[in-house]
C-alpha cells in the first residue's frame, strides 16, 4: 500500500523575506533505509549538501508529499495534483491546462508559470520571455522531476524564488506517463534507491514513450508534440534516473553533440549552459557530469560511449527539429532525496540562465532552424575520441558468481579517479544525401500523412493532378526485424536512385525542406535513415507480391520475349553464366516474369518521390 500522506495547507503572511512556513527548522537530513531493494544494492554513500536548505519540515503547511513522507515517497496521480490545484488556486502566476487524455482516461496535465498569468499559448508568446518545458516522468519510474518541480513551483509563488519567472516561463508536466505512474509498487526498478514506491516504465500498452518521438504511435506522444507545437518552448528537459555502473556523479545531463543537426544549439549549450548549470549544482553540493554510459558494464577501464542519439528519443528528436533539449540523467544509486534535490537546482538554475541569456538561446535556435544544411548525415559510425575523460567512479572488485559461473562486479563504495579513459562515440559521418527541395507522399498512405502533421511538418496538398520530373527509390532485398520491436515490426532494404517522369494525382501531399522542421521531414523520409518512417514499417504493405503467374504461362511468354528481342537473348545467356541461377528453375522463371508487361511496377517502390 502507499503511505498515507496527511497535508495541512495554510498560506500564511509573508514576511519581509521569507513565508512564516520556511522559518521552521528543516528536517534532520536522512538518507534512505527503507527501500526493499536495499540489501542487494551497492553500499549507499552518505551525502548531506547545502540543497538540503531546501527542504520543509514535514508538518510545514506546504510541505511537499515528499517533504511529508521524509524524502522517501512519491505521490500518487491523483494526491499530486490535490497538492497542486491547492497552490494553482493560492496564485495568479499559476494556471494549469490538460494535454490531453491517456488511453486509460487521465488527463495529461501541465502548469504554466509566468509572472503575467499567461493561460493560452498566445498569452505566453506574448510574454516575449522564453519558456523552458520540464517534463518528468516519460519513464515514470523514474520520477525525481515530478517532486523537484513541486518544490520549485511552491517556492517560486510562495518562496524566495520568485525572481527565477523575471525572466523565462515554466511549462511544467509533473507526470507524462500517467498510466504508467499508476501502475506503481516496491518492486519496479530493482536498481534504483526509491522512492518507496515507483511506477512502470512503459505506457498501459506497454510502449517506451522515449523511443517514440519519431514514430509517435502513443497517444502520450501525440499529446506532447501537439503542447510542444502549440507552445512553441525554447528549451526542453526531460528528466531521467539512470541505470549502469556505479559513479560518484548524481545529476548527469547531455544534449545533441557538434555533429549534430543543431550545431548553434550545441554550442550554446556547451559553452553557456553547461559551465552555468554545473557551478550552481557544485556550490549546492551535488556532482554534475555529462551522460554516463560505459562501453563494459564489467570494465570501466574500456572506457566510456559518447551518444550521439537519433529522433527516436528525446534529445535526438530536439536536434532534428532545432529545440535544445536536455536529457538529465541522475544517478540510480543515489538516494531519492539527493536526486530529487539535484534536479531542483538544475531547474533554477535553468530559469535563471536562461532568462539572462535569452537572446543568444534564441539565437542559436534560429540559426539553426534556417541552417537548410547542403548534406544530411543519416547514419553515423563509432570513433574514439580526441579528448579523454577523467572520470568519477567507484572502486569495484571482481569475482565470478556461484550463481551465474561468470564475472561480476562489486561495488565498494569508494570514491576513485579513473584518468584520461577513451571515449568512442558514434560521430563519424556515414550514410550522407543531398538535401532534395521537396517530398510528395502518396495519398494514399494516410497513416504517414497523420504522422508528418502531428510532428507539427508544414506540408500542402496537390489539388490536381502534376506531371513532373523526380527521384524515386527502388528497394530491394528488405531485411525485416526477426521480432517486434515497440509494437512494429522494423525493416531495412537496400536502394537504387531513379529519375522518374510521373504524373501525381490530386491530394498528392508536397513537404518542402525549407522550413525550421524540414530537417525532421528528412530524417522521417529518407529510407535510410534509422528512424525513418519506413524503418518503422509503416510502409511495409509495399514488400507485398499480390499478383503472380503460373508456370505455363511464364514459358511461351518467355519464348515470346527472347524471339522479339535479341538483346534479351544475350542477356539471359550471361545470366546464365552464373551455376546458381541456371540450376534454378524457380529464378529464371522469375527472371522472364520480372521483365514483362505482367510485373507490378509498384513492387518494392517506396511511393514518396524526391524533388532534387
Amino acid at each position: 500500500m502507499r503511505p498515507q500522506l496527511s497535508i495541512l495547507f495554510l498560506l500564511l503572511p509573508l514576511t519581509l523575506g521569507l513565508p512564516v512556513w520556511a522559518e521552521q527548522p528543516a528536517a534532520t537530513p536522512q538518507i534512505a533505509t527503507t527501500y526493499v531493494n536495499d540489501a542487494i544494492l551497492p553500499p549507499s554513500i552518505v551525502w548531506h549538501g547545502a540543497s538540503e536548505s531546501l527542504l520543509l519540515d514535514g508538518e510545514a503547511p506546504w510541505a511537499t508529499p515528499f517533504e511529508v513522507g521524509g524524502f522517501k515517497v512519491s505521490p500518487s496521480y491523483d494526491e499530486t495534483f490535490v497538492w497542486l490545484d491547492k497552490l494553482v488556486a493560492s496564485s495568479d502566476l499559476l494556471h494549469k491546462v490538460s494535454l490531453g487524455k491517456s488511453p486509460q482516461g487521465r488527463d495529461i496535465w501541465m502548469l504554466i508559470a509566468s509572472t503575467e498569468g499567461a493561460d493560452t499559448p498566445e498569452a505566453l508568446a506574448a510574454t516575449d520571455k522564453p519558456t523552458v518545458l520540464v517534463q518528468a516522468g516519460i519513464h515514470a519510474g523514474e520520477i525525481d522531476g515530478k517532486d523537484a518541480g513541486m518544490m520549485l513551483l511552491r517556492d517560486m509563488v510562495l518562496g524566495d524564488k520568485a525572481a527565477l519567472l523575471d525572466g523565462a516561463n515554466l511549462l511544467f508536466v509533473p507526470i507524462f506517463s500517467v498510466d504508467a505512474h499508476e501502475r506503481s509498487g516496491q518492486y519496479n526498478r530493482v536498481n534504483q534507491r526509491g522512492p518507496i514506491e515507483m511506477g512502470w516504465r512503459t505506457t498501459a500498452n506497454n510502449l517506451n514513450l522515449n523511443r517514440d518521438y519519431a514514430k509517435a504511435d502513443a497517444v502520450e506522444m501525440q499529446h506532447m508534440l501537439g503542447a510542444i507545437n502549440r507552445w512553441q518552448p525554447d528549451l526542453y528537459i526531460d528528466v531521467h534516473v539512470t541505470d549502469g555502473i556505479d559513479y560518484q556523479y548524481d545529476v548527469t545531463f547531455g544534449y545533441n553533440l557538434a555533429q549534430g543537426l543543431s550545431p548553434s544549439s550545441f554550442r550554446w549549450l556547451d559553452t553557456q549552459y553547461r559551465p552555468y548549470v554545473e557551478q550552481a549544482l557544485m556550490r549546492e553540493g551535488h556532482i554534475p557530469g555529462p551522460l554516463v554510459f560505459a562501453i563494459d558494464n564489467s570494465d570501466v577501464s574500456k572506457g566510456m560511449s559518447l551518444w550521439n542519439a537519433s529522433p527516436r528519443y528525446s534529445n535526438g528528436y530536439g536536434d532534428a527539429r532545432h529545440l535544445p533539449t536536455i536529457l538529465i540523467e541522475n544517478h540510480s544509486l543515489k538516494p531519492f532525496k539527493q536526486r530529487v534535490l539535484g534536479t531542483y537546482v538544475m531547474l533554477a538554475a535553468t530559469l535563471e540562465l536562461v532568462g539572462k541569456q535569452a537572446t543568444s538561446l534564441r539565437m542559436a535556435i534560429k540559426q539553426d532552424r534556417y541552417r537548410y544544411s547542403d548534406r544530411i548525415t543519416l547514419t553515423w559510425g563509432a570513433q574514439q575520441q580526441q579528448q579523454g575523460w577523467d572520470f568519477k567512479g567507484i572502486d569495484y572488485r571482481t569475482e565470478i558468481s556461484p550463481i551465474s559461473g561468470e564475472k561480476v562486479v562489486r561495488w565498494t563504495g569508494e570514491p576513485k579517479l579513473y584518468e584520461n579513459l577513451p571515449v568512442i562515440g558514434n560521430t563519424l559521418a556515414d550514410i550522407k544525401i543531398n538535401r532534395p527541395s521537396a517530398y510528395y507522399v502518396a495519398p494514399q498512405w494516410l497513416d504517414v500523412i497523420e504522422r508528418l502533421a502531428i510532428h507539427g511538418i508544414r506540408m500542402t496538398t496537390l489539388t490536381e493532378p502534376k506531371t513532373l520530373k523526380l527521384t524515386q527509390y527502388q528497394l530491394t532485398a528488405p531485411q525485416f526485424g526477426s521480432k517486434d520491436y515497440e509494437g512494429r515490426q522494423r525493416v531495412s532494404a537496400q536502394l537504387s536512385a531513379h529519375g522518374v517522369q510521373t504524373t501525381l494525382p490530386a491530394g498528392t501531399v508536397k513537404i518542402d525542406t525549407r522550413q525550421p522542421l524540414g530537417d525532421l521531414a528528412i530524417l522521417l523520409l529518407e529510407p535510410q535513415s534509422p528512424d525513418s518512417l519506413l524503418q518503422w514499417g509503416f510502409f511495409n504493405p509495399i514488400f507485398t507480391r499480390t499478383e503472380y503467374i503460373e508456370h505455363y504461362a511464364v514459358e511461351p511468354l518467355a519464348a515470346q520475349m527472347l524471339e522479339a528481342d535479341p538483346s534479351l537473348q544475350a542477356e539471359f545467356t550471361q545470366a546464365l553464366q552464373d551455376p546458381a541461377f541456371a540450376a534454378d528453375a524457380q529464378a529464371r522463371l522469375r527472371w522472364f516474369y520480372v521483365r514483362s508487361p505482367y510485373y507490378d511496377g509498384q513492387y518494392q517502390v517506396y511511393p514518396v518521390w524526391r524533388d532534387e
